[in-house]
């Protein structure tokens, strides 16, 4: 807590304030799909490829991040991006642009839940959430 000199009425806000950030945050974290971007339309491969491109960019950052080896995920998020340049049709690229950094964060999260969360439950489901999406993905790679 805070450790400061205040008359009565402010650290009773300050406290609630306090609690409220926190309250906020769990239900945020709780949420099912807090951290899970659903497909825009499964009938749009450049969507669809877009969103593996986002995944397979926040697990390289991922592998950065704990010093683990990122050539394999770097190999499938290029195979991926490739894909992406060759279907993308004129004149949609903000809008791919945009369904890759909504995946890439989504995936961020999970992996950061998986990795830094205190709930052992937490870390597994997130992790067998970011697993899960990232098999859909490699699935779709050729060879």
């Amino acid at each position: 807590m805070y450790f400061f000199i205040c008359d009565k009425r402010l650290c009773t806000i300050i406290q609630i304030m306090w609690y409220l950030r926190h309250l906020t945050l769990g239900l945020l974290l709780a949420l099912p799909g807090a951290t899970h971007a659903a497909p825009a339309d499964l009938g749009d491969p450049v969507m669809i490829f877009a969103g593996c491109a986002g995944r397979f960019s926040a697990e390289m950052e991922h592998s950065w991040l704990i010093g683990r080896d990122e050539t394999a995920v770097r190999g499938k998020r290029l195979a991926m991006i490739d894909l992406v340049d060759a279907a993308l049709p004129p004149g949609r690229g903000p809008e791919v642009l945009a369904r890759r950094i909504e995946a890439k964060f989504a995936q961020a999260m999970l992996l950061q839940r998986a990795s830094f969360s205190r709930d052992a439950g937490t870390a597994s489901r997130a992790l067998a959430r970011a697993r899960a999406a990232l098999r859909q993905c490699e699935a779709l790679l050729p060879g």
